[in-house]
């Protein structure tokens, strides 16, 4: 618990560390020199995160009219700085200027805002009309994206391995989620409750890209961040949740770590115990779930885990049996002994998690 609220805002990226490690390791200056120096930032960023956490943060009060449904978007550019939040260029409801990061930012915050509300009745981040803030063109060549407890920010990537990451709006989702879980659940960033956290951004982030795309669980490729990996890379995004591990395997990125099932749980003290990369478990049990449904995901899966995370039940150092436990309570709470009830059972079971 902090003093600004009883919130403890962690500083979450879309490229886990050991990726951009292994960037920082090549021996092509090109390659290497943009993962510096996006480490670099990353670790400035999670420092001052970890300040404003002791210091305490100003309380962000919801904007006149919060009440409405409507988002309240503003959209920063740092100019190839770190100063945040950056020249204010758009603000809500002004019309789409010539820098397609910036409106493709506005129309993801925007997308993100509209799953929460018309599908789970939630106003915003905190559910209190918080205002939508997003700094696009962030550092030189900055081959990360990341949430940071008050506003999203945005690199334009090396486009060597990363493209602009405002590209796949499952990103942004993914991004703002970890602040509905900032607001509800707080879970902590590490082992399995960091695990959780980080999946429960893929599940959403990829609910928001099917919502925007108005597809079915059975026409989604269940796929976290396609589209960012610029044309030299072998892969086809950083996550798969349909095939863990599977999303990339590249002779500078490496093979995609993430396992599908706890058998393979990946025990390491980097990157948090691993919270990139055993979050592929969660994740595959959502699309086991959502896929045996069918229809939709966000309509009965996702209410399901929405439930879970919203419900007042999950505790912040939460580990996966946890987590599955109270999925098939809200399961059987809000659908009784059915269809739902058991994909959600079968889907645990698939991926070797037992629930209590």
């Amino acid at each position: 618990m902090t003093s600004n609220g009883g919130f403890e805002p962690v500083f979450c990226t879309i490229v886990p560390p050991h990726v951009l490690d292994q960037l920082a390791r090549n021996d092509d200056p090109a390659l290497s020199g943009p993962a510096r120096r996006s480490l670099e930032h990353d670790a400035y960023q999670r420092t001052k995160r970890r300040l404003t956490t002791v210091i305490g943060a100003a309380a962000v009060a919801p904007p006149e009219g919060a009440a409405d449904d409507r988002p309240h978007r503003t959209i920063y550019d740092a100019e190839h700085t770190q100063d945040l939040p950056g020249t204010k260029v758009r603000e809500e409801g002004s019309e789409p200027g010539s820098d397609a990061s910036v409106n493709r930012a506005y129309a993801g915050l925007g997308a993100t805002f509209d799953l929460y509300l018309k599908v789970y009745g939630r106003r915003s981040i905190d559910g209190n009309g918080m205002p939508l803030d997003a700094t696009v063109h962030f550092g030189e060549g900055y081959d990360n994206a990341f949430w940071n407890g008050e506003q999203m920010v945005f690199g334009d990537g090396d486009n060597e391995v990363f493209l602009d990451f405002t590209i796949p709006v499952d990103v942004i989702g993914h991004e703002l989620t970890h602040g509905v879980t900032q607001h509800t659940a707080n879970l902590d960033y590490h082992g399995q409750s960091g695990a959780l956290n980080e999946s429960l951004s893929d599940v959403f982030g990829s609910l928001i890209k099917q919502y925007t795309l108005g597809q079915t669980a059975a026409e989604a490729d269940w796929l976290i961040g396609a589209g960012l990996l610029a044309p030299r890379v072998t892969g086809t995004a950083l996550r798969s949740m349909k095939a863990p591990g599977t999303a990339y395997d590249d002779d500078v990125l490496g093979k995609d770590p993430q396992p599908a099932r706890m058998e393979d749980y990946v025990r390491t003290s980097r990157d948090n115990g691993g919270v990139h990369i055993n979050s592929g478990i969660p994740n595959h049990a959502f699309y086991l779930t959502a896929t045996a449904l069918g229809g939709h995901s966000w309509e009965k899966a996702g209410q399901v885990w929405y439930d879970v995370l919203t419900g007042g039940d999950l505790k912040e150092d939460a580990q996966f049996a946890d987590f599955a436990t109270l999925t098939v309570k809200a399961a059987r709470e809000r659908y009784g002994a059915g269809d739902e009830l058991r994909a959600v059972q079968k889907a645990w079971e698939q991926v070797g998690v037992r629930t209590l």
